[in-house]
């Protein structure tokens, strides 16, 4: 009996392995070990993952096989990629570039091809037609560096956009002429095929642009708390893409980027959607990718003679080449750096996926013979191996100089800390989601969410109650990786809570939800809305969210005459900028020549590009003028002023009565920028501040007004 019991542990280890769990867990441990251990010796994990490949492939020790279930979760993996890649594709600056886009995805596809093929042709001494399909191959490639770009947070740098745009770019190009040259080769090639060729492609290109964002964004209205909804949604939309490319006569990978790019808008950068989509890709699908390509690496061919270590050497040195000039080139053309230029290089060298592909198919078809499949094996560990210790080379040079750059920040900006106030839980997830996507990602501090609690008999109990419903907050934010702080508070004013918790927190933000109405009567008393703003120097954001984030054509921003000359200029507009990014919105400025200099010369001393469009009319006062600007599902961004400021000008009194009655139907913001300092023991005091005293005055006055007007209106009647 025990020896039965041995023989079948000895069975179940038996090279390659079968057993399913014994399998995923040797994935598992090789995904966790490789780049610990490299790491040491500072060789990028993406080499130890491939490298790892190598070792235990069919082609090594021989652990593991290409099986159904490795190939599926390789082909995941590769999807993946792509579909992060047009996921983090900074849409606005994609669009700004695409003629480079253009330029480098001509260059990088003709470039190779037109060195490749002599060498195949007159060298190598194969056929036109092999020949043809060789140097194709070189023009392909597989970004299997990009998870390096993202995970040193530059994948929003130019030289990024444009390589991520010339790869779908050159990998279709390569695609479509090897359908051209398996046609050719079978007599297939007439009217017929380009019609069916094109037709399927528009077909594709309207379902993945036209109908899947309107599916999409009903999708997360409709179910906008089932975030694991979303997800499997989302998913579903990148293998769906994938399988409608290849009905349409190109590489699913094709299909998983445009699905991306579909997609874009509809998931921000810092969204949590978005960290979960790149945490379950690069913890488990890219790494089994990379181990796959890995496997599929044959050292030995190298033994089978002269012939086969001249091919295969003769490829991989035509490979890089062709790709560094067609870098080179466009980093010329455009006049990068050149940390950007091996960016580009690095990111385009890599050859894998869409190689293999048209090297199997050309091998499989008679085309080329067993030493040029071999070779372009090979081919691809170098390449592959290249191309990642170069992005990281490149990625980790273009951060420390980003750092280094002469930046001017507000002393407050680095350190910054937003807090929250409660008023309806309903609207504070909309809330903390914008706060998340505007805070600073270098500050250290936490978000923070407050709930003042009225002091009677039960403030106690409802402290503890408060700080217990808003755990579903903290574990939104959680999942996003913010860090969020719950803090509850006792006081009889629930304004002057905030400002006495704002103030024990350290906060240089508040943001509050849009106030409710108010009456005739209320308009007499100072709001709770306007004791803040009044009585504290520090940021205000007044929101209402009248769509979800991801549901705006664009953002309209009204920048007040001399708003430029306020000390939190330098915080709110950048703030703006970065929305624009998160959401890929559009900014509409709409202000005076003077305003416009300065926001210009804002973006041009920090070496930014200033994405913002302006309006060619401006009158502050001019409601119905601003309405022109603004269309139904646009976000209106107002910036006001508090009245001892310099920008502030007298349309800005009750300013979110006048929004709220013009713009119905929009998402509003109204920014108060930080002031200097002006926090007292006085400000504890309405009575005795005379700022309150000319409030007290004013209000008498428009309440004077109303009611006139009340009863002109009932004689009348």
């Amino acid at each position: 009996m025990a020896d039965s019991f041995f023989n079948q542990i000895l069975q179940e280890f038996e090279r390659p392995f079968q057993n399913p769990v014994l399998v995923f867990s040797v994935i598992l441990f090789i995904i966790l070990l490789s780049p610990i251990l490299l790491r040491k010796l500072k060789i990028p994990g993406i080499i130890g993952l491939i490298i790892s490949g190598v070792i235990i492939g069919p082609h090594g020790i021989n652990v593991l096989e290409q099986n159904s279930a490795v190939k599926l979760f390789s082909t995941i993996g590769l999807l993946y990629i792509m579909f992060i890649a047009g996921l983090e594709l900074d849409l606005k600056e994609f669009q700004h570039n695409k003629n480079k886009s253009l330029v480098f995805g001509f260059l990088t596809f003709i470039i190779p091809l037109v060195f490749g093929f002599p060498v195949c042709y007159y060298l190598l001494k194969y056929d036109f037609t092999a020949s043809l399909l060789i140097s194709s191959m070189f023009s392909t490639h597989t970004m299997v560096s990009y998870p390096i770009v993202s995970k040193f947070g530059i994948s929003k740098n130019e030289a990024v956009a444009i390589t991520v745009g010339g790869t779908i770019l050159t990998d279709t190009a390569v695609l479509i002429l090897l359908a051209i040259i398996l046609s050719s080769n079978e007599g297939g090639l007439g009217l017929s095929f380009w019609i069916q060729l094109i037709a399927s492609l528009a077909v594709f290109s309207g379902i993945m642009f036209w109908i899947i964002p309107k599916a999409t964004a009903w999708f997360f209205q409709k179910l906008e708390s089932e975030k694991t909804s979303h997800f499997i949604f989302v998913l579903s939309v990148v293998f769906f893409a994938a399988f409608l490319a290849e009905l349409a006569g190109v590489e699913p990978i094709i299909g998983a980027f445009v699905a991306g790019l579909a997609l874009n808008k509809l998931i921000p950068y810092s969204s949590t959607l978005m960290n979960r989509i790149e945490f379950v890709g690069q913890s488990i699908f890219i790494p089994i990718f990379l181990i796959s390509v890995g496997m599929l690496v044959d050292v030995k061919v190298l033994m089978n003679g002269p012939t086969a270590v001249i091919i295969a050497v003769t490829l991989s040195v035509v490979a890089l080449i062709g790709k560094w000039l067609a870098a080179a080139s466009t980093s010329k053309i455009f006049r990068y750096s050149s940390d950007q230029r091996k960016l580009i290089f690095g990111l385009s060298s890599s050859h894998a996926a869409a190689t293999l592909a048209v090297i199997l198919v050309g091998f499989q078809t008679g085309i080329i013979d067993e030493n040029a499949l071999n070779g372009t094996i090979l081919l691809i560990l170098v390449t592959c191996l290249t191309a990642t210790l170069v992005t990281e080379n490149a990625s980790r040079r273009i951060l420390t100089s980003e750092k280094e750059e002469p930046v001017i920040e507000y002393p407050v900006h680095n350190s910054e800390h937003i807090m929250i106030p409660i008023a309806n839980l309903n609207s504070m997830e909309t809330l903390l989601e914008f706060a998340v996507f505007v805070k600073n990602k270098k500050s250290v501090n936490p978000i923070t969410i407050l709930s003042v609690v009225p002091n009677d008999e039960e403030a106690e109990k409802n402290l503890v109650r408060a700080k217990k419903n808003l755990q579903s907050l903290v574990k939104m934010a959680l999942a996003n990786e913010t860090k969020v702080k719950i803090t509850a508070t006792i006081d009889h004013n629930i304004a002057g809570g905030i400002i006495r918790a704002s103030r024990e927190e350290m906060t240089d933000t508040i943001m509050i939800g849009w106030p409710r109405k108010t009456g005739l009567i209320e308009r007499f008393i100072e709001t709770k809305t306007a004791l803040i703003i009044s009585r504290t120097s520090k940021a205000i954001y007044i929101c209402h969210f009248e769509h979800p984030l991801v549901g705006h054509n664009k953002i309209v921003l009204v920048c007040p005459p001399l708003g430029e000359l306020e000390p939190g200029f330098e915080i709110w507009l950048p703030k703006i900028n970065v929305l624009s990014k998160e959401l890929s919105l559009n900014v509409h400025c709409y202000c005076n020549s003077t305003s416009k200099a300065a926001i210009i010369e804002y973006f041009h001393h920090r070496k930014q590009k200033c994405g913002f469009t302006f309006s060619d009319e401006f009158d502050l006062p001019d409601i119905q003028l601003l309405q022109k600007q603004v269309n139904a599902d646009d976000m209106l961004i107002y910036v006001a002023a508090r009245r001892t400021s310099v920008s502030y000008e007298n349309c800005m009194e009750n300013i979110q009565e006048k929004l709220e009655k013009n713009f119905p139907t929009n998402s509003k913001i109204i920014i108060y920028p930080r002031t200097h300092h002006i926090d007292s023991k006085f400000s504890e005091y309405g009575d005795i501040n005379p700022e309150s005293l000319n409030q007290g005055l004013e209000r008498f006055q428009k309440i004077g007004k109303d009611l006139g007007n009340l009863l002109k209106r009932e004689h009348k009647g």
